[in-house]
Order: C-alpha cells, then structure tokens, then sequence
C-alpha cells in the first residue's frame, strides 16, 4: 500500500513575476474531451464520441490587489498572458518532493472583486482562457496542448498527428 503525494506549498507566476506570499488558492485547469453522444442503428446504448477538447480555464484567488492580472486584462492575443504554476507535493510515506508545473498561455477574461469590508480579508478572482497548457513533473512534460495548432499530447503520444498530416497542417 502506499501513499498519495499531496501539495504542500505552491507559488504562481503572471508574466514571470512570482507571487509567493500573495498567492492564496489557484483553480487547476480541467482537461476535458468534448464528446457527443451516439448510438447507431443495432446498438443497445450510447457511446462517447471524441469531438476534440473541451475549453481550458485556470482560475486564481489573489490576497488583494495585484497588478500584474490587470496589466493583461483586455489584450487583443490569446495567448497575452504567460502564467505557471509551481506546486511542490510530497509523499509523506517516503518523503519524496514531486515538482509540479502547469503553464498556460492564454487571456484574462474575469475580475471577481469580492467583497470589500474594513477589517475582513481582501481576495479577487482572476479566470484565464488558456489557448496553451503544459504539465510538467519533476521536469518531464506529461502532457501539452496547443489548441490553435491542434497540437494534443499526453506522455509524449502525439494524439493528432494523424489528424494534423491529414489536413496538411
């Protein structure tokens, strides 16, 4: 039996200034296949039909104002705003520290001020569309997508290579 590797601390990064201390909670981003479902003539039930990949979003609580979000925020590219994750996780049956890095290129389409009330915690939302994301562990990239240039792969299988050499992209 063993045991799971949990984050124990984490820091963040917009446009490669760290945000450590300024930091409280980072909203992963969900990978999800967009799927239809279809049942044809002769079959019992539905079945998952692979339609590509579903939007990627990557959500962050800030302990107050920050800047670097709203520098960003409005930028014409999809690909304005460079952010990295950096989480550190950490098997407590072993010991062993996993680094974790998730970076997304994309553009901030969300400022959530919060409540502001004299004594209480300040926290803003900021929501990123991702047009890129790269999930790297201990510096091997587990996956990396690339949604302009249909670029999708997963522990280094390139899963629209085909679909790429058949468009002539």
């Amino acid at each position: 039996m063993g045991f799971p590797s949990k984050l124990k601390n984490l820091n963040f990064y917009i446009d490669g200034s760290g945000y450590l201390g300024e930091i409280e909670e980072v909203e992963l981003p969900k990978i999800m296949l967009k799927v239809e479902d279809f049942r044809g003539g002769g079959m019992i039930g539905p079945v998952d039909i692979d339609m590509g990949l579903d939007k990627i979003e990557l959500g962050i609580t800030m302990a107050g104002l920050i800047a670097g979000a709203l520098r960003q925020f409005g930028a014409p590219a999809i690909d304005a705003a460079l952010t990295r994750f950096a989480g550190a996780y950490q098997n407590d049956q072993t010991g062993e520290v996993q680094a974790v890095e998730i970076a997304c290129l994309g553009r901030w389409k969300e400022i959530d001020w919060g409540n502001a009330k004299a004594g209480d915690n300040t926290q803003h939302k900021y929501k990123l569309g991702c047009s890129y994301y790269s999930l790297t562990v201990d510096g091997v990239q587990w996956m990396e997508i690339d949604l302009v240039n249909a670029i999708f792969v997963v522990f280094g299988v390139d899963r629209y290579a085909e679909i790429r050499a058949a468009i002539g992209a």
